[in-house]
């Protein structure tokens, strides 16, 4: 089923992204942790493609087993920098025999010293192209930024390339983590006032490590508000008690994010299915 579908049908949907494993050697226990969580039969499944496509091989085999071993619809993420065209190529054309019907296409974080990369592949609107070309029938996704990507000089800029992505053909878009709801529904009303219609699935990261939370705000800049940092502050030294409330306030994102007329929302849920589980347990009626 491709996620256009899954977005226009008026329900409230919970889905999670999975990310393929690193070497051959942990391939078994991320299987396991993508079964445990298709098993809670989320809305869909997206899995994630490492940098110059490092664990490409696994993000097809995971999405495809995603959807016919567990009946679960998933999406396939692809990244372009530092692959060449013909690898990129190579990539959309298996996504499309192995029955993939959903690409989330990103351009990706540039590695250090990477150099010079592919100058077919600057943004994402230049594979969404390639994607086009190759099979139109993808149901196509993209990236968005609630505090405006970290490469736009200000936030008009960012809106500004939004708006080309979904005039390139993006379907629908997930934002990146942000901890701060408000900062979601400012955002949400200014691309709406600048022409945006597209869906846009909030992506929620639940903090269960305290270490976590640093890498996290590195990776993407989100603004972290005071009482999640008296949260980490108070809870941190205890992983018991900071998996309970890193997981508690994930939840209340959500449930604001519900009650705000907001009906699509994507969990990144760091392979853990038991964080997944007990986000699902806490909306399970609020959701069915």
């Amino acid at each position: 089923m491709k996620i256009s579908e899954i977005l226009d049908n008026g329900k409230l949907t919970l889905s999670f992204e999975v990310f393929p494993p690193k070497t051959d050697a942990s391939f078994e226990s991320v299987r396991s942790a993508v079964k445990k969580i298709a098993e809670l039969h989320p809305s869909f499944m997206s899995v994630t493609y490492g940098a110059g496509g490092g664990t490409s091989k696994y993000t097809l085999d995971i999405a495809k087993s995603i959807k016919e071993k567990y009946g679960v619809p998933s999406v396939a993420h692809l990244t372009c920098v530092s692959s060449s065209t013909e690898t990129v190529k190579q990539r959309i054309n298996e996504f499309r025999d192995a029955g993939i019907e959903n690409i989330l296409a990103l351009r990706g974080d540039i590695p250090e010293n990477l150099g010079d990369f592919d100058r077919c592949f600057q943004h994402a609107t230049d594979l969404i192209k390639v994607i086009k070309d190759i099979y139109p029938g993808f149901c196509i996704g993209g990236a968005c930024y609630p505090e405006s990507h970290p490469e736009s000089s200000d936030k008009a800029e960012d809106i500004i390339n939004l708006k080309k992505k979904q005039d390139a053909g993006f379907d629908f878009f997930v934002t990146q983590m942000f901890f701060d709801n408000n900062l979601l529904y400012n955002f949400l009303y200014r691309i709406r006032e600048a022409g945006i219609t597209s869906p846009v699935i909030p992506g929620i990261m639940p903090i269960t490590k305290a270490i976590q939370i640093e890498r996290a705000v590195k990776l993407s800049g989100s603004f972290v508000p005071q009482r999640f940092i008296n949260l980490v502050d108070k809870f941190g030294n205890n992983p018991g008690a900071m998996m309970q409330a890193g997981i508690a306030y994930a939840t209340d994102q959500i449930i604001d994010l519900y009650s705000n007329n907001i009906t699509h929302i994507h969990v990144y849920s760091m392979n853990n299915p038991e964080v997944a589980r007990k986000i699902m347990d806490n909306v399970s009626e609020i959701i069915n």
